[in-house]
């Protein structure tokens, strides 16, 4: 069953086009990884499903429902969360009180504090700790958990392991595999191909804009999506042509 429908989206930063004609279709309980370079558009078409960012042309659909021109904070409470990049957390609230947040949208479902505490054990020692105190992972983790205090049906992650050491990074991605074989929808922004691909039921690659590569990720290598994001195809393609 479809439960995002994006289709022709143009988005646009003043004259520049940061996205160009996306459409995909995406299946309640896909986990989408999004891949590409630094300004390939991944952020921004993140942003824009979130609607942080609106369109200049095309359309979001959220269970048929149309969402284009929906302001973000009325999308929080349709069903789409967004873990932004950098995280954005109140510094000097708590985690609890950054985490109750996200149950403000009203919407009913699974997720409660004693739920994301469960996920991040790591944060219940620092239940009561402010946020500008906290090591990058476990802002990340506080992050990711105020967003599921929304009861998404959607959760959008940007950049999990941006500023955080491998080290660390296994850890969020070892927390997060409960969350990422639940069927609970994620799109996930990452730029570790091999980790994205570890968890990603799917991979779109993003290239100037475009969407120059998407696949189930069974049917596809680590190297047509390396091809992919540096543009390669392309020039095995005019090879072939000429």
């Amino acid at each position: 069953m479809t439960i995002l429908s994006v289709q022709n989206l143009d988005v646009r930063h003043g004259l520049l086009q940061a996205v160009r004609d996306v459409s995909f279709d995406l299946a309640k309980g896909d986990v989408l990884a999004l891949v590409g370079a630094n300004g390939a558009g991944k952020t921004t078409l993140l942003r824009s499903l979130a609607g942080a960012h609106l369109p200049a042309a095309g359309r979001i659909l959220l269970n048929d429902q149309e969402l284009t021109l929906v302001p973000s904070h009325r999308r929080i409470a349709m069903g789409i969360a967004l873990v932004p990049e950098g995280r954005r957390l109140f510094s000097q609230m708590t985690v609890e009180e950054n985490l109750l947040l996200g149950k403000t949208s009203g919407r009913p479902g699974d997720w409660t504090i004693d739920r994301v505490f469960s996920a991040f054990p790591n944060l219940v020692p620092r239940r009561h700790a402010k946020t500008g105190h906290l090591s990058g992972g476990e802002q990340q983790a506080t992050a990711i958990g105020r967003a599921l205090m929304s009861n998404p049906d959607i959760l959008l992650l940007d950049e999990v392991s941006l500023g955080l050491s491998p080290l660390v990074v296994d850890r969020v991605y070892a927390q997060l595999q409960s969350l990422l074989t639940s069927g609970t929808t994620i799109i996930l922004v990452e730029q570790d191909l091999g980790r994205a691909m570890g968890v990603a039921s799917r991979v779109i690659c993003m290239l100037e804009g475009r969407v120059v590569l998407d696949s189930p990720v069974k049917n596809i290598t680590r190297d047509q999506v390396t091809k992919a994001y540096f543009g390669l195809h392309r020039a095995n393609t005019g090879r072939a042509a000429s």
